[in-house]
């Protein structure tokens, strides 16, 4: 997973890579306010962040308000690194829209619990989003599936009485080649009543379902 760490002073943030680097953690690196803002709002900005509280241009607590401000699908998790600690600040801190804190100097084993819990809401939040988009796909396939049967039936038949009643060889390839190019579309309203998981692919400049992967 990857993880953005918002930390001016040069010690705190070496020593937050390497504990994070060495937990496996793909590190995102901002050194004041600003920095994280502009990293955060990216499309492909990591959906967990460390933010100190104390940092120029921009504090975190301003970050925070920022991110907050966002639609996002995945909202950021946010643990905010501060060396208040008293209850009015720790209450300004989630007020401002932190999900967590944790106090310097910090310990690396409570460092890790907080993170793992924010990794653990973070893939949470990711899987009811697929949910919610594979349950979408399947009931769009479903009415997709409904209504191309019938004119796909009717097609199909006419083809054949067609085949049946005339002599002229050409018309009929042009009919045999119509019966099968409405038994390939039969075939892709099939694929789309055994979709099991959203699954895209590139197509041009966006993405598509991957109707092959999503039904196997």
């Amino acid at each position: 997973m990857r993880i953005l760490i918002a930390e001016d002073e040069f010690t705190s943030h070496r020593i937050l890579r390497a504990v994070l680097t060495k937990w496996n953690y793909d590190v995102v690196s901002a050194h004041d306010g600003s920095e994280a803002w502009e990293k955060l709002q990216r499309e492909d900005a990591p959906k967990l962040a460390v933010l100190d509280w104390m940092m120029p241009k921009m504090d975190g607590l301003e970050v925070c308000y920022k991110l907050r401000q966002m639609e996002k699908t995945i909202p950021t998790y946010i643990i905010l690194l501060t060396a208040r600690d008293s209850k009015k600040d720790i209450v300004k801190g989630f007020e401002a829209g932190a999900d967590d804190y944790i106090a310097k100097p910090f310990d690396n084993n409570e460092l890790r619990a907080r993170i793992n819990a924010g990794r653990r809401i973070v893939e949470l939040q990711a899987s009811l989003v697929e949910k919610d988009k594979l349950q979408g796909v399947i009931e769009m396939a479903g009415a997709v599936n409904h209504e191309l049967n019938q004119p796909m039936q009717v097609i199909s038949g006419l083809s054949e009485l067609l085949l049946d009643s005339l002599d002229d060889n050409h018309i009929k390839e042009d009919l045999k080649e119509i019966k099968a190019q409405v038994k390939s579309m039969g075939e892709i309203t099939r694929k789309l009543t055994r979709i099991t998981r959203y699954k895209t692919k590139s197509y041009l400049t966006s993405k598509i379902i991957d109707l092959d992967s999503a039904a196997e």
